[in-house]
């Protein structure tokens, strides 16, 4: 295993989340609380206040030389996709299907915090970005994502083999498709990347962050001291296992904290060295090697959970665009 250490179209309004702009003032019959986050109420009934703004795929600046806009997966599920393809290219482009983080519970491909990210991501790394609107917990406990990650897979084979006239597709080379995502959406890329069979060709997996658990704490989960109004705490991370894993499951299902299995193809984990889940990254890093998989680790010092996303500190910019040059590197190879 080897590890590299960062040193000092017009969206389609239906596809918007329905999310409240603030809690209701009923606090009777609370269920499970992510204060500022989510509410879940006893009869089943949840409010997810819109702590990011969810935007449309125009909003971009124009300097970055990228089409964003929406499209649906599957009716059914209300599945839907954001695309971010350069203006300008001579030549086809790697596909990236990227899966957002969230806990399994809140979260957007509408979210402003991704949509910068994600366009950021696509102008640097020369990629096509194709980022997953997939269904939320608990209302679609896990495998819903996994099923929605999985048919998402198909639904980009499908349009390798009828291609369409969006500009995406023309543009996509078919036989260069990485997964990818961060936190619980890295969780979904690995889940998806066991599930799927030889009838999709993968080049590459990448896990920033990936969102792991297990009832034995690690050194980091017990003792990495948190930030005010930190991305993730041990409390928060425990209430999005509650909540997403099958009724009457614990911490240690193969979902929350798996076996490492061999994977046919190269894959890139991020890991944020003040982040509580930085142990479990390492020990999950090592266990991929230990399977036989080609593993690269990156190391991100001095920074903690979804910084690249949710952070505008001096830092954390530094990170993200070097994180973003590794990114670049991995898929061009």
């Amino acid at each position: 295993m080897k590890i590299r250490r960062m040193v000092a179209i017009t969206a389609d309004p239906t596809l918007s989340p329905k999310v409240a702009k603030h809690y209701s003032q009923q606090t009777e019959g609370v269920k499970e609380e992510i204060r500022g986050l989510i509410r879940v109420y006893k009869d089943g009934h949840v409010e997810r206040p819109q702590i990011v703004p969810c935007v449309t795929s125009t909003t971009l600046a124009p300097e970055l030389g990228i089409t964003s806009y929406d499209i649906v997966i599957d009716k059914l599920t209300s599945i839907w996709a954001r695309f971010y393809v350069l203006n300008c290219s001579g030549h086809k482009l790697p596909l990236l299907v990227y899966f957002h983080g969230g806990g399994f519970c809140v979260g957007s491909a509408a979210w402003s915090c991704y949509h910068d990210f994600l366009a950021r991501l696509a102008a640097k790394a020369g990629c096509i970005i194709m980022s997953v609107n997939y269904r939320l917990a608990p209302e679609n406990p896990l495998p819903a994502a996994y099923d929605d990650g999985i048919k998402a897979l198909m639904w980009v084979k499908q349009q390798a083999t009828y291609p369409t006239r969006e500009s995406w597709s023309r543009k996509c080379d078919f036989s260069n498709i990485f997964l990818a995502g961060d936190s619980a959406g890295a969780n979904i890329a690995y889940n998806v990347a066991t599930r799927l069979n030889s009838s999709v060709a993968l080049r590459g997996i990448i896990l920033i962050q990936p969102f792991f658990g297990g009832e034995a704490r690690t050194h980091s989960e017990k003792y990495m001291v948190q930030p005010p109004h930190s991305a993730l705490s041990l409390e928060t991370s425990d209430t999005y296992w509650r909540l997403s894993l099958p009724s009457g499951s614990n911490r240690d299902h193969p979902w929350c904290n798996p076996t490492a299995k061999k994977l046919a193809v190269p894959v890139m984990v991020c890991v944020s060295e003040l982040d509580i889940l930085k142990d479990r990254n390492l020990e999950f890093c090592n266990g991929l090697a230990m399977s036989g998989s080609k593993v690269e680790c990156l190391m991100s010092k001095g920074v903690g959970h979804a910084f690249q996303v949710l952070s505008n500190s001096q830092i954390s910019q530094t990170r993200a665009n070097e994180m973003i040059a590794y990114i670049k590197a991995f898929i061009n190879r």
